[in-house]
């Protein structure tokens, strides 16, 4: 079975309900430093990880986990004894973002992330007709649309320049390609989407700069 759609469909939305909780990360972090968000994040990821790899044997900790998240988890995050779940690979996925990327980077890959990740699993398995990779084109196209609202959003909010906008748009639908094809990478797409984004923008900087003397590293 496809492990994407081995949880029924109500079980998605709720599995996407705890996934937007992690939005509170990004904002959070526009208003505190790196290291109160290193020093925040590092510690709950430590725990996320430690009860996460204590679950896969029966104990009070698989208890907890079966308890609280229960039809929730996918197969392959009940059943392979190595293999993390969601929650811990977006905590080690905040971690890395803030740890290597400057600010407005990580805010505007992570929250793509998490929304456009909603979008994307959630419309298409509803009307996901068309393969595009792993997953439909459908799906993908509901991530894109919402990453280009995000990066229209923030460079609003933050009057970014025109390039931010530009490259903002084309590392958004990049991350969806990545997200499409995040099996074929074999790595957690909580991992390469906001480093796809963040890389891809992060050049786009570089070129802004070079050609054209824009810069949006100092938005926020």
């Amino acid at each position: 079975m496809d492990e994407f759609h081995e949880i029924p469909y109500s079980q998605e939305v709720l599995r996407k309900g705890f996934h937007l909780l992690s939005l509170s990360i990004p904002i959070s972090y526009t208003f505190v430093s790196q290291r109160i968000g290193l020093s925040i994040l590092i510690p709950l990821t430590t725990l996320f990880i430690v009860m996460d790899v204590l679950s896969k044997k029966r104990n009070k900790a698989q208890f907890f986990v079966r308890h609280i998240f229960g039809r929730m988890l996918r197969r392959h995050e009940v059943e392979k004894e190595y293999t993390l779940n969601g929650a811990s690979w977006v905590l080690i996925s905040a971690c890395i973002g803030i740890l290597i990327f400057p600010k407005i980077l990580f805010i505007t890959g992570f929250t793509i992330l998490i929304l456009s990740d909603i979008a994307a699993a959630l419309f298409g398995r509803k009307f996901g007709k068309t393969p595009l990779f792993d997953k439909s084109w459908e799906g993908t196209s509901a991530f894109i649309i919402i990453a280009f609202f995000i990066v229209s959003f923030i460079g609003y909010m933050t009057s970014a320049p025109w390039t931010f906008f530009v490259f903002g748009f084309i590392s958004a639908f990049m991350g969806g390609m990545v997200e499409a094809a995040s099996r074929m990478f074999k790595v957690d797409d909580n991992i390469t989407i906001p480093i796809c984004i963040g890389v891809l923008m992060w050049i786009g900087e570089y070129v802004s700069v070079y050609l054209f003397h824009l810069s949006y590293f100092h938005l926020l």
